[in-house]
């Protein structure tokens, strides 16, 4: 399997997951999700999953302050209708990082480990995202702006092609490293793009 390199120099996500201790997946329940698993989950690489990967990991550690964040101890609301826009996208990818779903998660174990009914859309908040820690209350709201990331002009003359599948192999593999260099300084270009509220 072959990507680009920079996938696995950004930054990993670490959890506790109590169900997977529970159930034995994960010794003492750690585990860490990265942009590489975020990318396999999503099926490409670009400015969204991105987005929902650098707001999930950097919201998550406001939260928590230093502490590892809980898996399945996060809600999380969005502004959009679930098929407004990219929301399905970052809602998929939030999904994964934090184990939050809306009706179609896991039902727990009795009372315990529950994700479904953690996800909400349509929500009435001031930025695009909030992430709220189900034990203390606490809560980040966030808003994501790739358009602070300028891309090469070069994606925009191209695009056409490679959507009417007009592109030349020479044109493809321009068009693949261009997109791929956005998003990796996206990626290490975080704190231009993301803005916090913090309650």
């Amino acid at each position: 399997m072959q990507y680009p390199h920079f996938f696995e120099t950004v930054e990993t996500i670490k959890l506790k997951d109590e169900l997977s201790e529970v159930l034995g997946a994960f010794s003492e329940g750690i585990l860490e999700i990265s942009y590489l698993d975020v990318v396999k989950n999503a099926g490409h690489s670009c400015p969204t999953t991105a987005g929902a990967y650098l707001m999930a990991r950097e919201g998550l550690k406001e939260l928590y302050q230093g502490a590892i964040a809980k898996r399945g101890d996060v809600k999380v609301y969005f502004k959009e209708a679930i098929e407004e826009g990219t929301t399905g996208v970052s809602a998929n990818i939030f999904s994964l990082i934090t184990g939050a779903t809306d009706v179609w998660g896991f039902k727990g174990l009795g009372n315990h480990y529950i994700r479904k009914n953690l996800m909400f859309f349509q929500a009435d908040i001031p930025l695009y995202v909030r992430l709220q820690r189900a034990d203390t209350g606490a809560m980040i709201d966030m808003a994501y702006h790739p358009n602070r990331i300028e891309a090469d002009v070069t994606i925009n003359a191209l695009m056409p092609k490679i959507i009417t599948e007009n592109a030349n192999q020479e044109e493809k593999k321009q068009f693949m490293a261009l997109w791929q260099a956005r998003v990796q300084n996206i990626l290490e270009n975080f704190d231009k793009v993301i803005d916090y509220k913090i309650d």
